[in-house]
């Protein structure tokens, strides 16, 4: 998998990396049990503090997509995803709802957010069905 970070972005690289990996795994690109780097390893790959890497890996970690060993390292989660859950449902709505009111403030049509919603949705899950 590759990881492309944008270091000019107002989104904090620990977030960008969270987001890349988890596309990753819903577009198959990671599958259950793939190692991962070591914080160490991926932070020299990337040029990134190792502090940046492990928080990024604990929260993927308290979430659930992956799991850190002492010998093993760290693997995606071999048990599969977390569920949905109405925690996540919530935290969802919560993220898109200001997604939304933008769109709305600029004119857009429900339909073509809805379009796009489905554009991005294909696109990850298309490459899943690759990778299978």
């Amino acid at each position: 998998m590759i990881i492309r970070l944008d270091m000019q972005s107002d989104l904090p690289i620990y977030t960008q990396l969270i987001n890349q990996i988890i596309e990753g795994i819903a577009s198959g690109s990671l599958q259950p049990g793939e190692d991962l780097p070591s914080v160490r390893n991926l932070a020299a790959d990337i040029g990134v503090n190792l502090h940046t890497i492990n928080k990024a890996y604990t929260l993927l970690k308290q979430e659930g997509y992956i799991q850190i060993h002492r010998q093993k390292g760290v693997v995606v989660n071999p048990d599969g995803m977390p569920p949905v859950t109405p925690e996540f449902e919530q935290k969802q709505a919560e993220q898109l709802r200001p997604l939304i009111a933008e769109a709305i403030c600029r004119n857009m049509d429900k339909e073509r957010l809805l379009q796009m919603v489905d554009s991005i949705y294909e696109d990850i899950s298309h490459g899943k069905k690759e990778n299978a």
